[in-house]
């Protein structure tokens, strides 16, 4: 959802519509990695009788660079079809779903993966069983089973599971696409970025999405198979993001027959940090961003060192008929014309070692490529991890990878409007409106315990149990 309807084209095809990217060390198997990628966004779970599935027609993928030259050198790929059971009924389920292989689930999808590395493609598993959506209690009346069963172990090391789960980005939605109205600020009624408002509202919490999450060895990610354990060396560090891809032709039957797809596949949607498309590239370039891979990225690069945002956050934050802003650093900064060199590091090249700690570093080289970057040897955080990641001073969340639970719209909202910019230039101090500004975009209730609905789990697919048709109320 961080990337979710975030270019014009792919805002009407959601089942190739990359929302969310997770990497990091899993905390309870840290010898392994887990890569999470979301697709299908804002699914309501009541959504009946059609519920989501992923789409036949795409090919999904996991992209991995381990030499520090933002080029895929492994490769995940994920194709999905789906069989109809009983063809005589508009029923997604008959009766109760209590297995994989129950005769009342009437659509049934299976997941391919293959693994492409060296020039080599291997596939680990085919036709593997996707879980069912979570229709309601009397439909699945042990969900969390289902979804058990749909976790697969296969060669290498590998556990794969594809199918639906709970949202677990937060976000105030309303808010800030309203101009950024945050509500805790009520800056309508009275300027003051100190005045409390009303809470934020999580528009995501009852909402479900379709994950694809595989959790690989350490040492099967290394370009020498070696399983990293220096952070300071760059070879423990890996840039990941995710892709999809449809034929180039679709010509559509009459009599209800299945479009026929034809043609070389393309890329249509890509995603490696949260927001990079939706807040960083301007409508225009959106499209052709979603199909260009990272090693291009220079062409963005301005974009990221004279941010929109950074520009629009001491203009909405303005006292009405006066010159005052709560941003008054930051509007500074920006008329300076100086390059944001930080976000460039965070969002394009990763953070040189000694630059945040002696003892961290996730640089992935010079070329400029929007990749989600992971430091490998840098333990899972076990004991009060941070949902601020590195701005929080823990160094094995965003953007050192990301876990389910990093508050990525913080995270980013702080660093733009300044608050990673000291980094560079001792001499600047953030406003002190950043720390207050960012309450707004959530309820304030989320953490790492997962106090409101994202119902994480504390082992894989860590992503919780999806929300039920029948027990999630209207909003």
């Amino acid at each position: 959802m961080s990337s979710h309807r975030e270019a014009p084209q792919i805002s009407q095809d959601p089942v190739a519509d990359s929302t969310d990217l997770y990497a990091f060390v899993s905390p309870d198997k840290p010898s392994t990695v887990t890569i999470i990628a979301n697709y299908i966004p804002l699914q309501g779970p009541d959504a009946g009788p059609n519920f989501y599935e992923f789409g036949q027609d795409v090919a999904y993928y996991i992209y991995i660079d381990n030499d520090a030259d933002a080029l895929p050198d492994i490769t995940y790929q994920f194709r999905f079809t789906t069989e109809i059971a009983n063809p005589n009924t508009f029923l997604y389920n008959t009766g109760p779903v209590t297995s994989l292989s129950s005769a009342s689930w009437n659509r049934r999808q299976f997941v391919t993966i293959t693994r492409i590395s060296g020039g080599k493609a291997t596939v680990l598993g085919t036709k593997l069983p996707c879980p069912p959506c979570n229709v309601g209690p009397l439909s699945m009346p042990n969900y969390p089973s289902l979804a058990a069963a749909a976790v697969h172990n296969l060669p290498g090391g590998h556990v794969l599971f594809a199918g639906q789960r709970a949202e677990g980005f937060y976000v105030d939605l309303g808010s800030i696409f309203d101009l950024g109205d945050l509500r805790p600020i009520d800056f309508l009624n009275n300027f003051s970025p100190f005045t409390k408002g009303s809470p934020g509202i999580n528009a995501t919490k009852a909402l479900n999405v379709h994950s694809i999450a595989l959790q690989i060895p350490k040492s099967a990610l290394t370009s020498d198979g070696s399983t990293p354990t220096d952070p300071k060396n760059q070879k423990s560090v890996i840039g990941v993001w995710t892709a999809a891809n449809r034929q180039q032709v679709r010509v559509f039957e009459t009599g209800g027959a299945p479009p026929v797809e034809a043609g070389p596949f393309v890329q249509v949607s890509r995603l490696g940090n949260p927001l990079f498309n939706e807040v960083i590239v301007p409508m225009s370039k959106k499209d052709a961003w979603n199909t260009t891979a990272p090693s291009g990225d220079k062409a963005y690069a301005s974009y990221v060192t004279h941010p929109e945002l950074a520009n629009l956050l001491p203009a909405l934050y303005h006292a009405p008929n006066s010159h005052s802003t709560a941003f008054p650093n930051l509007d500074a900064l920006n008329k300076s014309g100086k390059p944001r060199i930080d976000l460039e590091a965070i969002l394009l090249t990763g953070i040189p070692l000694g630059i945040v700690s002696s003892n961290f570093r996730n640089d992935t080289g010079s070329t400029l490529a929007d990749m989600l970057r992971l430091n490998m040897a840098v333990p899972p955080t076990t004991s009060k991890p941070s949902n601020l990641g590195i701005v929080g001073g823990d160094l094995a969340g965003f953007p050192n990878g990301r876990r389910v639970f990093d508050d990525v719209v913080n995270i980013e909202l702080k660093a733009i409007a300044g608050a990673t910019y000291p980094l560079i230039d001792s001499s600047y101090t953030p406003d002190g409106a950043v720390a207050v500004v960012d309450q707004g975009l959530t309820s304030g209730v989320h953490d790492v315990t997962a106090k409101g609905t994202e119902n994480y789990l504390k082992a894989f697919p860590y992503l919780g149990v999806p929300h039920s048709g029948f027990s999630t109320p209207p909003s």
